[in-house]
């Protein structure tokens, strides 16, 4: 199992927007995302009338990439790995819990279970830097 040094989730936490990138038909499609970490994933809130969910559905591997870009001081974590979907259940609620407090666009415009999913990546391969 991959995990993040202790660094590595100091930088993550302390970030809202990464860009996911997924995959339909060997087309690549990126775009930036809200996420938090939770539990050595990096969660993503989507919607289902979305690109990034219709190809997690036939196609989960992901890849996801969290910087800051400062010209001689670039810092990122960047992470590939397989997503699965979350759309209900403890884990979903666990989810929502952290993006609630988190993030207050989900205060403004909150929704339930099965009315958006959220995206679980598990990190099969990790690199970072600027981190030191």
């Amino acid at each position: 199992m991959i995990e993040f040094n202790q660094k590595e989730i100091e930088f993550l936490e302390s970030l809202e927007e990464a860009r996911i990138a997924t995959s339909h038909n060997d087309i690549p499609h990126v775009k930036p995302v809200s996420f938090v970490l939770i539990d050595n994933a990096i969660v993503v809130a989507t919607d289902y009338d979305t690109r990034t969910y219709s190809n997690i559905k036939s196609n989960p591997k992901t890849g996801i990439v969290i910087d800051v870009y400062k010209s001689g001081g670039h810092k990122a974590v960047c992470v590939q790995g397989n997503s699965e979907i979350v759309n209900e259940g403890e884990e979903f609620a666990k989810f929502y819990d952290m993006f609630f407090k988190k993030f207050e666009w989900v205060q403004r415009e909150p929704w339930k279970e099965n009315e958006a999913p959220f995206l679980k990546i598990i990190p099969k391969n990790k690199i970072s830097w600027g981190l030191s």
